[in-house]
């Protein structure tokens, strides 16, 4: 078994191996956390082990699982979920938008706070994207819908001849038995997915990306973005909310429609109309408007 240190900055291949380093994170940390901050829903919290200063992300009490046999029995039934899911088999129920976006969320926060304490902040930040977006492609790995990472490579020309603009797509979903898009072109089925643990100076490429790729394919395209959250720590004991939700209005209105986005542990003015036409729970994404977007 690796050190903490090493197995946070390790890549994932399977919701399995999130499963393991989650509990081994719900272990140590009440071992380092020397004081806590209450603010609303979030818990602020510091490790000050022998002089040495950290701060863990907020943790939203709604959603974080603190408990090992707590987060082992949610871990059971959201792979149950998943499994009766790809099976076309299940009737979902409100309890499973909870269940869904507890663990994800456990997970995914677990292994934020793990970086905070063992890893340089720029360096945390880099794992910390690269863990959410491993995280979420091994959900839909779990559902059996067919995906993979695309650069779609468009040209342009300058006075020293035809370049190359790399356009990355965090993941594309596909209805197909494999992803048909590719570096030339992106099939018209398919889910373009942008994945970002915020909004946070990243709303505005979405919309970007959505109007280059459909100009560029000559064809509509569906995007997604796919969130973990929009808050942040202020000061030691302090939260404060990032979605600029009026910048995201004039954007859906004068520049293009994405087709959803999907917020783990959505912000306060998420939920609010008319925000919450556009951002929905990632719950209600697994569970329902994944399979009409494939199917359309």
């Amino acid at each position: 078994m690796l050190p903490l240190d090493r197995e946070l900055q390790k890549p994932k291949q399977s919701i399995t191996e999130f499963k393991e380093l989650t509990i081994r994170l719900i272990q140590h940390l009440p071992n380092v956390v020397t004081e806590k901050h209450i603010k609303g829903d979030y818990l602020i919290q510091v490790s000050n082990i022998a002089g040495n200063i950290k701060y863990l992300r907020p943790f939203n009490q709604k959603l974080i699982i603190k408990n090992e046999t707590e987060f082992i029995e949610y871990y059971e039934r959201f792979v149950s979920i998943l499994e009766r899911l790809k099976n076309n088999s299940y009737q979902y129920n409100q309890e499973d938008n909870l269940i869904i976006n507890r663990v994800v969320y456990t997970i995914q926060q677990m292994t934020g706070a793990g970086l905070d304490l063992f890893v340089s902040q720029n360096s945390a930040r880099k794992h910390v994207g690269n863990r959410f977006e491993e995280l979420i492609k091994s959900i839909f790995d779990c559902l059996d819908i067919q995906n993979k990472k695309v650069i779609l490579q468009i040209p342009f020309e300058t006075d020293e001849g035809t370049k190359i603009y790399k356009c990355e797509n965090d993941l594309i979903l596909s209805p197909h038995n494999t992803v048909k898009s590719g570096k030339e072109k992106l099939d018209e089925q398919e889910i373009v997915v942008s994945i970002k643990t915020t909004s946070k100076d990243r709303m505005g490429k979405i919309f970007i990306d959505k109007i280059l790729l459909e100009r560029f394919v000559e064809h509509p395209q569906k995007v997604i973005g796919i969130f973990l959250n929009d808050v942040q720590r202020k000061n030691k004991d302090n939260i404060s909310f990032t979605l600029v939700s009026g910048l995201f209005m004039v954007y859906t209105k004068f520049l293009t429609k994405l087709n959803g986005i999907y917020y783990v542990d959505p912000p306060p003015n998420a939920l609010k109309a008319p925000f919450n036409t556009y951002m929905k729970p990632f719950s209600q994404l697994i569970l329902q408007d994944i399979w009409k977007m494939l199917a359309t």
